[in-house]
């Protein structure tokens, strides 16, 4: 909170908005939105979770609704004045929670939302950037010069009036009783010249019908009876939970409608999942996948976002529903036999809802399982979405991870979205791994000299380029009884695995020759080992490699590579694994090495070769030289010996 400046008159304080709420206001009422109706859209389900919010804590203080114990949603409009009004009686905002939600923006994504509105040059309406930020209320602002806001607080007897015209400030001051509600809240909005369609009664029904028909609140529309002059209530919808009907009796387009309601975004869902479990645990589920990727998908906390209801009662959206690698799934579920005062700390170790927790997460893989084997192309484009949060499961679940392998799908050097099954499928004769290559991308990947040997034998390799592939290939024991190896690690059982006849290639040298070769290479990895000394493990002659000289891998116990990599750019991860280095015995430069070495009486020039194969090595890994400056230095001495 910035200033504050008491006024002499009344009790009215005068706030200024923290600095991104006025960035925010700013870009909203300056930027041209094809599509403003949303705002009512967002003040409605604000208000609807007030209603939620305090039909949840009265199940602890039924004091709090006594006097009124049916909540609802109230719209009511004066074309005259141009006003638009919408009223709740859930929980209500004291004068602290009016400061908090509606003078500052506390919650993570609020600067992503911001410069993506303020490079909103896509074309498209922005209310989804709306839908998916969690700002709704200021979307009043679109339409409205001024909004008003009352409320009370249920249990409270003071009630608050806070008034901004969205430029730069708000005025907070004590409500008189005649303008509040009992409890719950009111928000006015005098709307702009060019806005005021939006007092139109036509325009409130076909809103409400458009983006809240499912709410599970009550919504009345308050209109003035012309013959009477008194004022009606018209039922825009009954609140019932759409949960609750029969499959058969529910369009696809009211779906879609509650998917958005109830998830805030604006695509359409990939899969609905609606259903009612019976047996030792009723409850029932209607679950969506998304299209597109929601923006926090990738939080830090990881936190799913399926809401939890007990008997059409809310009870909180952060129960441990669904595991960390289906948070990206959205909806309800609805139990029987939750007792309805249960507190978090008692979910934490529910068997009710460890039972639910558990049969959903079943249903919802069984229901990817079918869509894989159904609609190939429609599943494609929700791994492409999602396959890197998915895959997370095969490193937390081990219990699912089988019926995971299922799912899973690789970029390999065969083509795109493979399955193990179909890697299998196409080993080759001797073949007893699954060979997998981990990279910070697929391009850096296929440039890896690791993968020149496999290639050359037409071996298919799983390129993964996720963070969380580190990490589940290191526990995952194997598929179909192949094991997983990593091209990058430990010796290789290539040597079993023929090259194609079209690459096999006439070898012309003599027996005398061969002995000779192999008595100097036996020599030159020798010479090599002494000289790099601590800096490596081993040096050994390679055959994962084709076409490069030199590689490095990792010894055949310990981390990966990449693994390896991923330590250490861990703060406070000590690891001080040294590499083997590979050398290729075919190579023309490994055998000049190797040939100069023989008799050598200076072998000082030698040194600084031997030095180069290993910066060589890893360059081609993705890291920089031990030491830059002896390399650079080497490699100058090098190129001027080569061009004297």
């Amino acid at each position: 909170m910035s200033d504050q400046t008491q006024q002499a008159a009344g009790e009215t304080e005068t706030h200024s908005f923290e600095a991104e709420v006025s960035r925010l206001l700013h870009l909203m009422v300056h930027a041209v939105y094809s599509n403003k109706d949303i705002f009512l859209r967002e003040l409605i389900s604000n208000a609807a979770d007030a209603c939620e919010k305090l039909r949840h804590e009265a199940l602890t203080n039924s004091d709090l609704i006594k006097d009124d114990p049916d909540f609802k949603i109230t719209l009511s409009s004066d074309g005259e004045a141009g006003t638009l009004t919408v009223c709740d009686n859930g929980i209500g905002m004291s004068k602290a929670e009016l400061i908090d939600n509606l003078g500052t923006i506390a919650k993570s994504g609020t600067r992503a939302f911001l410069d993506q509105l303020a490079n909103n040059s896509n074309g498209d309406d922005g209310s989804a950037l709306i839908g998916q930020f969690g700002i709704g209320f200021y979307s009043a602002f679109m339409v409205a010069d001024k909004v008003e806001v009352v409320s009370r607080r249920a249990g409270d007897s003071e009630a608050w009036s806070w008034v901004s015209d969205g430029h730069g400030s708000y005025e907070l001051s004590p409500a008189a009783d005649e303008d509040a509600l009992p409890r719950g809240t009111k928000i006015v909005m005098y709307l702009k010249d060019e806005e005021k369609s939006f007092a139109d009664a036509v325009s409130i029904r076909r809103i409400v019908r458009d983006y809240s028909s499912h709410v599970p609140v009550p919504i009345q529309l308050m209109q003035m009876d012309e013959e009477s002059g008194q004022l009606e209530a018209e039922d825009l919808t009954d609140g019932s939970a759409l949960w609750t009907k029969s499959k058969s009796d529910i369009t696809q387009e009211q779906y879609k409608d509650f998917y958005q309601y109830s998830s805030g975004q604006f695509d359409e869902p990939a899969l609905t999942i609606h259903y009612r479990a019976e047996g030792r645990t009723e409850y029932s589920v209607l679950a969506f996948l998304p299209e597109t990727k929601p923006f926090d998908l990738f939080d830090p906390n990881r936190k799913g976002r399926i809401k939890l209801y007990v008997r059409r009662v809310f009870i909180t959206d952060d129960a441990d529903i669904l595991p960390a690698y289906l948070r990206f799934v959205r909806g309800i579920v609805d139990s029987e036999d939750i007792p309805l005062n249960i507190s978090r700390e008692m979910l934490q170790d529910n068997p009710i809802l460890t039972a639910i927790s558990k049969g959903v997460t079943n249903r919802i893989l069984s229901e990817l399982e079918k869509m894989a084997q159904k609609d190939e192309e429609k599943f494609t484009s929700l791994w492409e979405a999602f396959g890197a949060v998915i895959k997370e499961g095969l490193y937390e679940d081990p219990e699912r991870r089988d019926q995971l392998f299922k799912l899973v799908r690789f970029n390999t050097t065969k083509g795109e979205n493979r399955t193990l099954a179909q890697y299998v499928e196409d080993m080759k004769e001797n073949q007893t791994s699954i060979y997998y290559a981990l990279g910070d991308s697929k391009e850096a990947i296929l440039a890896s000299p690791q993968l020149e040997g496999y290639q050359a034998r037409e071996v298919e390799v799983l390129l993964l380029a996720d963070s969380v592939d580190a990490f589940w290939v290191q526990t995952a024991l194997g598929f179909d009884g192949k094991s997983f190896k990593s091209v990058s690690q430990g010796g290789t059982d290539l040597d079993a695995i023929e090259k194609p006849k079209a690459e096999e290639e006439t070898d012309d040298k003599s027996d005398e020759d061969k002995a000779k070769e192999q008595g100097s290479l036996a020599e030159l990895i020798t010479f090599v080992k002494e000289t790099l000394g601590e800096d490596v493990s081993d040096v050994r002659i390679s055959n994962r490699l084709a076409t490069s000289p030199v590689c490095i891998v990792a010894p055949d116990f310990g981390p990966d590579r990449q693994f390896e990599k991923l330590m250490r750019g861990q703060k406070g991860m000590q690891v001080s694994l040294k590499p083997i280095l590979e050398i290729n015995p075919d190579h023309g430069l490994v055998l000049a090495l190797a040939s100069q070495l023989e008799g050598a009486a200076d072998k000082s020039d030698l040194k600084d070769g031997a030095y180069l194969l290993l910066d060589q090595a890893l360059i081609l890994d993705g890291e920089h030289p031990a030491n830059p400056a002896e390399f650079a230095s080497r490699l100058s001495k090098v190129m001027m010996a080569g061009f004297k």
